[in-house]
């Protein structure tokens, strides 16, 4: 059985908004204790291509290590690193961003939450599976509510409204 691994979500706020939201996600104390399981975030890269301008960044994120105990066991890690990517794209106003956990990617395939070593044993694979996606299903909704706070942070701030 292969699940969706990706996906997509569409804000219903302006474009400027949502992208400034995404930049700050991270600092926001009130998100800390949301995203709590994020360790730290660095940016590695920076890139404006000034012939298309859009903006290319790429951070690095170490979170604890999702999924049932045992997993962290067959790892032997209790942390993982992820690698974000964003496209900014002004001109189209658009947005894309995409994270890869580089740790888990030789035991998880990166389009579909399908554990590898063991596919022989297929009732108890399917079953990690499924653990796996509803992790990665909380850990979504918990972004899509930080994004939503920051978004209406922001309103808020915009309008000269202290919070």
């Amino acid at each position: 059985m292969v699940r969706a691994y990706s996906q997509e979500h569409t804000y219903k706020h302006p474009w400027e908004r949502v992208t400034s939201a995404s930049w700050r996600k991270f600092a926001d104390p009130e998100n800390k204790r949301t995203l709590s399981h994020i360790l730290e975030v660095d940016t590695l890269n920076h890139k404006l291509d000034s012939n298309s301008g859009k903006l290319y960044t790429t951070r690095a994120i170490t979170i604890h290590a999702p999924g049932p105990w045992f997993i962290r066991k067959i790892i032997d890690q209790d942390t993982c690193h992820c690698v974000e990517s964003t496209v900014v794209d002004s001109q189209s106003r658009s947005m894309q961003l995409s994270t890869r956990n580089i740790i888990l990617e030789k035991y998880i395939e990166e389009t579909s939450i399908r554990i590898k070593p063991l596919s022989a044993l297929a009732s108890m694979a399917e079953k990690i599976e499924q653990k796996c996606v509803n992790k990665f299903q909380a850990k979504s909704a918990k972004g899509r509510e930080v994004m939503e706070r920051m978004c209406k942070y922001l309103e808020e701030e915009s309008r000269g409204i202290s919070a």
